[in-house]
């Protein structure tokens, strides 16, 4: 599941739409931000409550997984391209200060907000850390959850973040994630558009090959669902009409506990 973008102008692009995202959070994007798209999307507002309201007012995820997530007291969990921190603030909600939540993210101004959050919370058990999601800081077997919410479709090399998913978690561990994908192959003047991708679209595989990769990495599906997810430009909406774009929630669960 590699891709024929740009890397390098892909990632520049990306860097700087979830700059904007982080300084500029009520901006005008191709999709919502928000606590009204996490209501939307069924994060419950009582947990909402209790975490940073800026991590929330940068939030631009695709979809809702906790729920498949099951995140328990103690344990320890990796937010896949966590952003201003809030889903890795809900989880670490949820782990308890017996746990720990590292999330990772390559853009600056995204860490530098998510860390300032989480001094300023007082909020010790999550961690944010510059690193990518094809290679995680975390020792083979040593991680129970693994979360992400619209950011493996930005990454050209899809297979290599289910693989080191797979590598990272602990048998019987879970990778949780909301992801946008579409129900047929996309062209290639859409795949080799780095501006697209960034948008969310251009790096949207489809379905099957995309759960297929899960697979392949040794990891079994057990839950996937789909939510409506609305975009907000014209061009956006109209490649999600001609390709089927849309948002999954899924679990996997890693064999062997």
């Amino acid at each position: 599941m590699t891709s024929t973008v740009n890397t390098h102008e892909l990632e520049t692009k990306v860097k700087e739409m979830y700059r904007l995202v982080a300084e500029e959070p009520h901006g005008t994007y191709h999709f919502e931000t928000g606590r009204r798209l996490a209501e939307h999307l069924g994060y419950e507002p009582a947990l909402l409550d209790r975490i940073p309201a800026e991590s929330i007012d940068s939030f631009a995820g695709v979809g809702h997984f906790l729920d498949l997530a099951d995140i328990r007291p103690g344990q320890r969990v990796i937010d896949l391209g966590s952003g201003s921190g809030m889903d890795s603030f809900l989880a670490a909600e949820l782990t308890g200060t017996d746990g720990m939540v590292l999330g990772v993210d390559f853009t600056p101004q995204q860490l530098t907000k998510a860390r300032r959050l989480a001094t300023a919370a007082g909020i010790d058990h999550v961690q944010f850390r510059h690193e990518r999601i094809e290679r995680l800081p975390a020792k083979d077997a040593s991680v129970d959850r693994i979360i992400s919410n619209g950011v493996i479709n930005l990454c050209p090399d899809k297979a290599a973040v289910f693989a080191e998913s797979a590598r990272v978690l602990r048998p019987g561990g879970k990778l949780a994630i909301a992801d946008i994908v579409s129900e047929q192959q996309l062209t290639e003047a859409i795949v080799g558009n780095a501006d697209l991708w960034a948008s969310c679209i251009g790096g949207a595989a489809q379905q099957d090959t995309y759960r297929n990769a899960i697979e392949s990495a040794g990891l079994r599906v057990e839950v996937q669902r789909r939510k409506p997810y609305r975009f907000l430009t014209d061009s956006a909406r109209n490649a999600t009409e001609t390709f089927g774009v849309k948002s999954i929630s899924l679990v996997a669960v890693k064999p062997g506990e």
